[in-house]
């Protein structure tokens, strides 16, 4: 093996090679076998998008599950796919053709419908290509995209089959309307953040009576669609007013005053304005007293007819602007006040979203929403956490109509007709439409609209499936088995494929949704790109040298690749660039964040540490080969002969069945963040740091048997075997990369049945078996005694710290009230102690024993004794510690000071107050140890 763990050279390779093998697709599926099913639907991103953070880390936890699943022996399918994003295709294609000075009005639709697939062949693959970089084994045989053939088919199939059932309808209603699109957009495509505004009182005077109601608006120009206004019923200022007219300012329309309990009489005047036709609220409240609904605007936000001549055509901000000088003008403006306002905005554009009274599409829900609130509720579907079941039972209680129509060329058309006088008729194409409705040659068109995104996705776990065909797939991949993903599509995308998933399959459509936590930067702020603090993952895995000078020089980083726009941002968020990680390290990390916390703080500086974790495991195994094949030029045959294992053996057996059942439950409990640290302080603090230690003493000793030898090699040899196909689920790479290299070691113990669990002819690690707790034997009095062992070990290495003993000094140790059990414990592990603790020797003193000078600790009951003859310069010890003293304490007094004035606790930045006050915490700490030390040595000295 090289010397140095290096991930570019070796993740592409590996990645095609699995890709090329067939690896990622279900076994059952091709041979036609019985195991159980395992299958995970990737949530379909956008074919315009890239990977961001939420993906990187969604995507490994999923490849975590479907890896161990298929490991287990699960016939396992991770189904990929991309969604067809309907506003952002669509999108990015006009600005293309803007680009060229052309409209899509200037194609036509079937020509834009083109130019669109043109674009997804040449740009539509970015996030699948860096899928693979992430190392995600989906199976890329059975790829989709929402606008394939079989899939429209199953849109098609379930929108006609909802409108024969009276459950799809056509009707006018508010939608949420972006004026530059042009089209209704889903709530989830709106932002409303928190602008500066004014708010406008305005007087609306009593018809034929004295005086004048005030009503306060954000938007006085929709007053001109005003139809009533609106006093809580138990208002006594009010009640006289109610059913007397208004005269409405500016229109010369008269409205009524009604009574509605939805109005808050402490708010404000009291009084409310109703527009039903541009606002939400007042549609609720206009359907309550069947009030007029007056559309005052155009498409594109303009005034239209319906508003006074003067005002017709005008902007609605424009019309404001004079409706507002003509109010006041009028002395019907009473007061106007700075108001704080959530104004929606269309992500997309950015434009004012308006509420807009529409013909559109719709699905009544309730009658699907029932059986989708019920599932949960009787548990055949489990949140995970459990209390985002909250959540769900929420939104689905209070669930409205599902507006599923879009005004858009890509996507999937609606499948109804119109025959131009009035008829409405819908099927799966137009031959169906005629025959079903006897229509001859009539004169058709069809519905130029297009569906909602959303409404392809909620068909996602069975139209992939080959749904409407009962296929093989569908019988045995439906019901999936889980979920992945955030809370913010709850509603948007789980329920509805809820709904969906129970009304066309009859059962739901996955038996467990684990909701991730939200990534966000080291601060705990949301990563966005107006606040510079976006990491593009692939960054991470392959660096990002700013300098091309650095990159030539410096190992690990690559060379400069950032587009010219966003090079800026990176220099300052990273002036030094970024290492190269590598995969493993980011997907490691992103395991070991992965809790129940609803929101993630990522740091960069965590990748870094998981990046030495890959190096360690890379030279234990450097370690592990070496000691297998290099020492006596024994071949690793000899492995499979007689072996006499150590208790040092027996006890990392123990340790690993204990992480192997510490890992198997918490995967099961989707608790990555458990089973991440159960893996990694086996690794690091079990394997590494002290079974590769105690090795040694039984390797590279000449008094240790063939047999002893062969045992502890054996030992290395499976327990790192187990330890790879352990970690590969989290990080595939370097366990495969490694793995290849164990495995002709490995495999004559295997075919000798003395690894269980592996599989015989296993081309890749993912093809092994995952391996289990109750493979291994726990061995509890091993695990006492290596406890024991350690103990001592680290209490001499404590005493040549503290009597700053150089490590490669070999001393004498003495044991003071050593019992029998503690004398037979030294004598059988002498060999260790030796080794490990640096000893010259070990000498149990006798009752009548004189104790030398010594540095001491205790194990137990047994005092453990270093003489320091010898070993250091009392005098010289004194004085070094001494003057460590006095420079900690002058430290200790300026900081006490600094932190004693008010004025500087008061105006200094935060943390650096807190930096001041942990620095004092530790100085204080360090300097008691310090003076305990010093009255040691002072007592060994004698002075």
């Amino acid at each position: 093996m090289d010397k140095a763990y290096t991930p570019g050279d070796i993740e592409r390779r590996i990645y095609e090679r699995w890709e090329s093998s067939g690896a990622f697709a279900p076994a059952s599926v091709k041979e036609g076998d019985d195991r159980p099913a395992y299958c995970i639907m990737l949530p379909p991103p956008n074919v315009t998008g890239t990977l961001h953070m939420g993906h990187a880390f969604q995507h490994t936890l999923m490849d975590t599950l479907t890896r161990w699943h298929r490991m287990r022996g699960d016939s396992t399918l991770w189904q990929p796919g991309t969604d067809h994003a309907g506003i952002a295709t669509q999108m990015v294609v006009e600005r293309q053709l803007g680009a060229e000075g052309k409209h899509r009005l200037d194609l036509g639709r079937e020509a834009f419908i083109e130019r669109v697939w043109k674009w997804k062949a040449e740009s539509g693959s970015t996030i699948t290509r860096q899928m693979r970089r992430l190392g995600t084994s989906v199976d890329w045989s059975r790829d989709k995209f929402t606008m394939d053939p079989d899939l429209s088919r199953a849109v098609t199939e379930v929108f006609v089959r909802l409108h024969d059932e009276g459950l799809i309808y056509r009707g006018k209603r508010l939608v949420n309307w972006d004026p530059v699109l042009l089209t209704a957009v889903s709530d989830l495509e709106v932002l409303s953040e928190e602008e500066n505004g004014s708010l406008w009182h305005i007087k609306y005077p009593v018809k034929d009576g004295d005086g004048f109601i005030v009503v306060a608006t954000t938007r006085p120009e929709t007053l001109l669609g005003d139809t009533a206004v609106a006093v809580n019923p138990d208002d006594e200022r009010y009640r006289h007013l109610v059913g007397k007219q208004l005269d409405l300012p500016l229109t010369g329309r008269t409205i009524p005053v009604i009574a509605d309990s939805y109005v808050d009489a402490a708010f404000g005047s009291g009084c409310v304005k109703i527009t039903p036709a541009h606002d939400f609220n007042d549609y609720e409240m206009g359907q309550r007293h069947n009030l007029p609904q007056i559309n005052i605007f155009t498409p594109t936000a303009t005034l239209n007819e319906n508003a006074p001549e003067k005002y017709r055509g005008m902007d609605r901000f424009e019309a404001r602007k004079k409706i507002v000088a003509e109010l006041e003008g009028q002395g019907l403006i009473e007061k106007i006040e700075p108001h704080k306002l959530k104004v929606p905005r269309g992500d997309r554009t950015g434009a004012v979203i308006e509420p807009y009274l529409t013909d559109q599409w719709y699905v009544k829900i309730a009658p699907l929403a029932e059986p989708a609130l019920k599932a949960v509720e009787d548990g055949r579907t489990k949140f995970v956490p459990e209390n985002w079941s909250k959540t769900y039972y929420e939104w689905m209680r209070n669930i409205k109509d599902w507006c599923v129509s879009r005004q858009l060329w890509w996507g999937h058309r609606i499948p109804a007709w119109y025959d131009g006088a009035g008829g409405i008729y819908v099927g799966r194409d137009e031959a169906e439409v005629r025959r079903k409705h006897s229509l001859g040659d009539r004169k058709l068109t069809q519905d130029s609209d297009v569906l909602d995104t959303w409404f392809s996705s909620a068909l996602w776990p069975f139209s992939t499936l080959g749904w409407p065909d009962t296929t093989p797939e569908l019988r045995k991949f439906y019901p999936t088995s889980v979920l992945v993903t955030g809370f913010d599509i709850i509603f948007f995308w789980v329920a509805r494929m809820m709904m969906m998933g129970l009304k066309f399959m009859g059962d739901v459509p996955f038996k467990h949704v684990y909701i991730t936590g939200l990534i966000r930067d080291e601060n705990g702020d949301k990563m966005s790109k107006s606040k510079g603090n976006v990491i593009d993952p692939i960054d991470i895995i392959d660096g990002i040298a700013l300098d091309p000078l650095v990159a030539k020089r410096t190992t690990g980083l690559m060379q400069p690749h950032l587009a010219p726009g966003i090079e800026k941002k990176t220099r300052k968020q990273f002036p030094e660039g970024i290492s190269a990680y590598g995969t493993d390290a980011l997907r490691f990390t992103f395991a070991a964040l992965a809790g129940s916390a609803r929101d993630i703080n990522f740091d960069l500086g965590r990748v870094g540490g998981y990046r030495n974790f890959c190096n360690k495991l890379w030279n234990a195994a450097r370690f592990v080969l070496m000691m297998v094949e290099g020492t006596d030029g024994k071949s690793s045959g000899d492995l499979v002969g007689e072996a006499e294992l150590s208790v040092a053996d027996r006890w990392i057996v123990s340790r690993l069945a204990d992480t192997l059942a510490k890992v198997d439950s918490s995967l099961n409990e989707y608790r990555f963040d458990f089973a991440a640290t159960a893996l990694y302080e086996f690794t690091w603090y079990e394997f590494c740091d002290w079974y590769l230690e105690l090795t040694k003493p039984v390797l590279q000793s000449e008094s240790s048997s063939e047999a002893q030898k062969r045992g502890t090699r054996r030992t290395l040899v499976t327990t790192l075997e187990a330890l790879l196909r352990a970690l590969h689920p989290i990080m595939p790479f370097i366990t495969e990369e490694i793995w290849q290299r164990v495995r002709p070691v490995a495999e004559p113990l295997i075919a000798a049945g003395q690894v269980r669990g592996a599989r015989v002819n296993a081309d890749s690690i993912m093809l092994t078996s995952y391996p289990a707790g109750g493979d291994y034997a726990r061995d509890i009095e091993a695990e006492t005694q290596v406890g024991a062992i350690k103990e001592y070990i680290l209490k001499v290495r404590q005493i040549r710290g503290e009597m700053n003993i150089a490590p490669s000094r070999k001393i004498p140790l003495l044991l003071r009230d050593a019992d029998e059990q503690a004398q037979l414990l030294i004598s059988r592990n002498a060999h260790y102690l030796l080794r490990l603790a640096g000893l010259e020797s070990i000498q149990v003193l006798g009752a009548g024993d004189a104790e030398p000078v010594s540095a001491s600790a205790m194990v137990g009951n047994t005092t453990l004794l270093v003489p320091m003859a010898g070993l250091i310069d009392a005098a010289a010890e004194i004085d070094r510690l001494t003057k460590v003293i006095g420079k900690n304490e002058s430290d200790i007094g300026k900081l006490r000071a600094k932190l004693g004035n008010e004025s500087f606790v008061k105006n200094a930045k935060p943390e650096l107050v807190e930096a001041d006050r942990a620095r004092l915490a530790e100085l204080e700490s360090q300097t008691e140890g310090l003076v305990k030390q010093l009255e040691r040595v002072r007592r060994l000295g004698g002075t």
